[in-house]
């Protein structure tokens, strides 16, 4: 994304999909099942991905597949940050500061070496509160991002249709 136009026009689609990528509960047990299913494609896909889900400061899930590296770990950490500073995305934090013609590195006051606005960090919402951070590293940024929200609409429609 270069553009401030391209990023407004964006935002609200990623603060969509904030609302609708919501639980009634997550557990560890949804925290397998989510990470396992990020793998699964990863590895289909051929991604060179690091994959990882933390319920506040705990890691709770993480796997590295091939072709990825302890960067993407470092990347992981850092846009979780975001997510747990900022309470969205790592691609919706960055989205709005470009939208508002600014530049999260220069513009936040936080360290660019520990906090990234970067896509691939999605927070994971109980009934609208924050419990943990679901992330992916070692694609572009926007496919980081849609690899999550693919994953997550999965899981949630997958519990949906068996509460039915």
């Amino acid at each position: 994304m270069t553009n401030a136009s391209e990023a407004v026009s964006l935002l609200p689609l990623l603060l969509e999909q904030e609302l609708t990528l919501q639980f009634d509960s997550f557990d560890l047990g949804d925290a397998w099942i989510v990470g396992s299913r990020l793998v699964e494609l990863g590895n289909e896909r051929r991604h060179p991905i690091a994959v990882s889900i933390t319920f506040g400061e705990q890691r709770v899930f993480h796997a590295a597949l091939a072709g990825s590296s302890a960067d993407n770990d470092g990347w992981l950490e850092n846009k979780f940050r975001v997510v747990r500073r900022f309470t969205n995305s790592s691609f919706a934090v960055g989205t709005r500061f470009r939208a508002n013609s600014r530049n999260f590195a220069a513009d936040s006051n936080l360290d660019p070496a520990t906090h990234a606005a970067h896509g691939g960090a999605f927070p994971l919402r109980v009934r609208g509160s924050l419990v943990g951070v679901v992330g992916v590293s070692g694609l572009a940024q926007r496919e980081d991002h849609a690899l999550v929200v693919e994953v997550l609409t999965w899981h949630l429609e997958r519990r949906r249709a068996s509460e039915s």
